[in-house]
């Protein structure tokens, strides 16, 4: 079993940046791939980000490349998301998931049904 546990959400600004952690627990990260997903209120569920078990590969939603940023500390078992010119449509609940390690290989990163662990996730607003 692996445990996650995101932190690092809170209101911000439109135009600020915001960087939210996920804190794995149970098992060595460095087995999975791990990723992002966010919901907004009325919204599906949706993907924003992945990244490789060893961090070398990174992917992302279209609509947000440039702006997000993935990145992981296997030594502290513990995944990133810098979110930069954050917009009034970021406002979510963002979400860290963790995979088997072919899930990213196999182009199956952006899937929710990929992903074997979910955190309760951390809450991120945006104001105008």
């Amino acid at each position: 079993q692996v445990q996650l546990v995101e932190s690092g959400g809170g209101l911000v600004q439109a135009g600020g940046s915001l960087r939210v952690s996920c804190a794995a627990s149970g098992r060595t990260l460095s087995s999975f791939t791990m990723g992002w997903f966010r919901q907004a209120p009325g919204k599906e569920r949706e993907f924003v980000a992945a990244i490789n078990w060893s961090g070398h590969s990174t992917q992302y939603a279209d609509s947000l490349q440039g702006r997000f940023t993935i990145s992981r500390d296997n030594a502290k078992n513990t995944v990133y998301l810098q979110m930069n010119s954050l917009k009034p449509e970021d406002t979510a609940v963002y979400c860290c998931v963790a995979g088997k390690r072919e899930i990213f290989n196999t182009g199956r990163y952006d899937l929710r049904g990929s992903y074997d662990y979910w955190g309760q996730g951390t809450q991120v607003t945006v104001s105008s």
